[in-house]
Order: structure tokens, then C-alpha cells, then sequence
């Protein structure tokens, strides 16, 4: 960087230093976020959390001179996307991403904007008569039909792939239909943390199913202990109830007289006495 302006390698610095300090660092997408409501975030989340915004070179080069002292950090340069930024934070980044999310409003697409999910048209009832629209729908992929005078979409369509420039075709009539596709905020592309890169995917928990896999994995695994046999202070009293239970069929079973057997001996008599019975139509 011999040649490289004197304010360029101050840039340069300044994130191999915050990337030194900080134990997380995030890559962001701010692709399309007017910079009026950029500037509201990012003074939100301040002091906790800083941005810093500069060319995805600069990025790059201060990426390659932190990671001989930051291991892993160079994993998140693939992740430099859009109009990338790099966020620190000493959250961790699943508390990052849920924070950040949360701040997010719909927002229409836009021709030339990378579509951060599969975008899809669902299947439906159109608010659109007869006419042109048909043919426009068709020309991206949409198969229509029509019903009670309205344009039907007849089977959900994807539109535009995940990392997909969204076509100008594609932004009008998603615009029309009304489907907002895209979301305005700060887009968390990925995180590192202690050697460990962290995409968006990975990152995007579903709290109530994370809760729910959660509660179905207890309940499996007690359920294998108490199948098995192996006991614990949890499954105790359980195994023993399971255990007395068999017990008590295979003597049952095998006609052992006991004060515990007794009576159930003597039922199973008077059904097999009164199956006999009506066999041999006494």
C-alpha cells in the first residue's frame, strides 16, 4: 500500500484496530437504506455496537492485515455484498441479528437490488382484470388463469432467486401486486466470532421452534432412559412404576400366586371359566 493515499491507509487501520477490539464483527449489506434512516440507525445502536462504512477494497485490505492476529477473520470477506459495512459488537451474534431484524420495515423491491430470499408470488385471487397484465405475468414466469372476472395466479411462483438481480419486470409487478419483498434496515449478511463465521441462515433463529426442538429433545432423550433402563433422579420414580408393572404381567401370565397376584389371578379365571363356558355352550 506504498502508493495508497495517506487517508486510505488511516481507514485501513482504523478497522484492522476495531477488528482487533472487538469480538464480534459483522458484515453488512446497507444496499438501498436511504442514508437518512442509515444515520438514525447507527446512532441507535451506539455506544454498544459501531459501523463503520468504506469501500469493500479498503474492507478487504484491512481484513487481510488483521488475520494473522484475528484467526478466522478472513472467512468474512466472501460475505462482503451490496454496499457493504462491517459492524463490531461485544454482543454475541445471534443477539446482534435478532436486534438488528427487529428494526427492519417491508420495503418495495427495486430494479438492479439483490434479492436477499427466494421471492415468490403466492397463488391466488389478483386484484387485476382481464387484459395486457396476463401476458406481462406470464413474460416472469407467472402462470394465471382467470376466475369471478379476476386474474388467478395459478401455483405459488419464484420470481427471483436468493442473490438474484431483481429485473425491472419483476420490481414493477411486484410493486403492483403489492408484495413488498424486501426489507429496509441493516441486513446482517454475516458474523465472526472466536474463529467461527456465522451466515445470515444460521443466524436467523426461530425462537419458538428453537423452543420447541429444545422441549421435543428432553422429551426424547427421557423417554430413551426410561425405555433403556438407565436411571437418574428424574426418571426414577418412573422406571420403578415400569418395571413393578411388567412385573406384575409377566406373574399374570405365568400364573404365580402371590398377596399382590390374587385378585387378578382370580378374574383371569372367571374369564377364562366364562369363555369355556360359551365355547362348549354350557
Amino acid at each position: 500500500m506504498a502508493h495508497v493515499a495517506e487517508y486510505k491507509k488511516e481507514i485501513v487501520k482504523s478497522i484492522k484496530d476495531m477488528i482487533k477490539e472487538y469480538p464480534v464483527v459483522g458484515a453488512l449489506n446497507i444496499e438501498g437504506l436511504p442514508t437518512p434512516q442509515f444515520q438514525n440507525m447507527r446512532a441507535s445502536l451506539r455506544p454498544n455496537v459501531m459501523i463503520i462504512v468504506a469501500k469493500r477494497r479498503l474492507i478487504k485490505f484491512a481484513i487481510e492485515a488483521a488475520k494473522n492476529d484475528v484467526q478466522g477473520i478472513e472467512g468474512l470477506e466472501p460475505n462482503l455484498r451490496g454496499m457493504p459495512a462491517l459492524i463490531f459488537s461485544k454482543e454475541n451474534p445471534f443477539k446482534l441479528y435478532k436486534k438488528l431484524e427487529s428494526s427492519k420495515s417491508p420495503a418495495p423491491a427495486k430494479a438492479g437490488q439483490t434479492a436477499p430470499k427466494d421471492i415468490i408470488v403466492p397463488a391466488g385471487k389478483t386484484s387485476f382484470a382481464p387484459g395486457p397484465i396476463i401476458g406481462e405475468l406470464g413474460s416472469i414466469g407467472i402462470k394465471t388463469g382467470v376466475e369471478g372476472g379476476k386474474v388467478t395466479v395459478k401455483q405459488d411462483s419464484t420470481v427471483a432467486r436468493e442473490g438474484d438481480k431483481i429485473k425491472p419486470k419483476v420490481a414493477e409487478i411486484l410493486t403492483r401486486m403489492g408484495i413488498m419483498p424486501m426489507e429496509a434496515g441493516l441486513d446482517l449478511v454475516a458474523a465472526y466470532e472466536k474463529g467461527v463465521i456465522y451466515n445470515h441462515k444460521v443466524l436467523a433463529i426461530d425462537d419458538k421452534k428453537f423452543m420447541q426442538d429444545l422441549t421435543n429433545a428432553a422429551q426424547w432423550a427421557f423417554n430413551l432412559s426410561v425405555e433403556a433402563g438407565y436411571t437418574t433422579k428424574d426418571n426414577i420414580e418412573l422406571i420403578i412404576i415400569k418395571s413393578f408393572k411388567e412385573a406384575k404381567a409377566l406373574a399374570l401370565e405365568a400364573n404365580v400366586v402371590s398377596k399382590d397376584m390374587i385378585e387378578e389371578l382370580v378374574s383371569k379365571a372367571e374369564a377364562q371359566m366364562g369363555a369355556l363356558k360359551n365355547e362348549l355352550n354350557l
